[in-house]
């Protein structure tokens, strides 16, 4: 089995067992969480480049099998390319939430706008390197560093409303990141 199939395969087993604990408790949510794929560009509101557009593809693939009800993406290009896949897939307009420089205002409105989801609903937010460790406190669950400039592989699975708090699932999608791309967690 190549590595990629491994991948799909976990993300696959991950997404379906949380989906079961979320049909045990109406008020369960999974929210599936990736940072935006490679940009062309450091600054301004940049498109993908050619990997980053394999990788919007590769998140489709992954996400294939889930329920998706929801995609939340902020308004720059980049998360919106990747998510774009996606969507189509699943015959979903995404939401759009406004990201400023205030980070924990840009968290709280995602979380606000996951909460209004019907029960049991499974939604897909396409963030960024420093909100996706905030939107994931802001929906109940462990304070995470920020992503390095190099992660774009890692995916979240966060099952909200189960008794023993939020588990958080960390995986992989797409081709894999870079040698030290999560250097910048090491100790200086």
């Amino acid at each position: 089995m190549t590595r990629r199939a491994v991948t799909r395969s976990f993300v696959a087993v991950a997404i379906a067992s949380l989906a079961m604990v979320q049909s045990l408790e109406a008020k369960a949510r999974l929210v599936i969480l990736v940072r935006h794929a490679e940009k062309a560009a450091e600054s301004g509101d940049p498109e993908l480049t050619g990997p980053g557009s394999e990788r919007a593809e590769a998140l489709a693939r992954a996400l294939a099998d889930a329920p998706l009800d929801a995609i939340i993406t902020s308004q720059f290009r980049r998360t919106i390319l990747t998510a774009a896949p996606a969507a189509k897939q699943k015959g979903i307009t995404p939401q759009v939430v406004e990201a400023g420089k205030d980070v924990a205002a840009h968290a709280a409105a995602v979380a606000a706008a996951i909460d209004r989801l019907p029960d049991g609903a499974t939604a897909l937010v396409v963030g960024h390197s420093n909100t996706l460790g905030p939107i994931v406190a802001a929906l109940g669950g462990p304070r995470l560093a920020d992503l390095c400039d190099g992660e774009y592989a890692t995916m979240l699975l966060l099952e909200r409303g189960a008794s023993s708090g939020p588990p958080l699932v960390r995986a992989r999608y797409g081709a894999a990141d870079a040698a030290g791309a999560d250097r910048c967690h090491e100790p200086k």
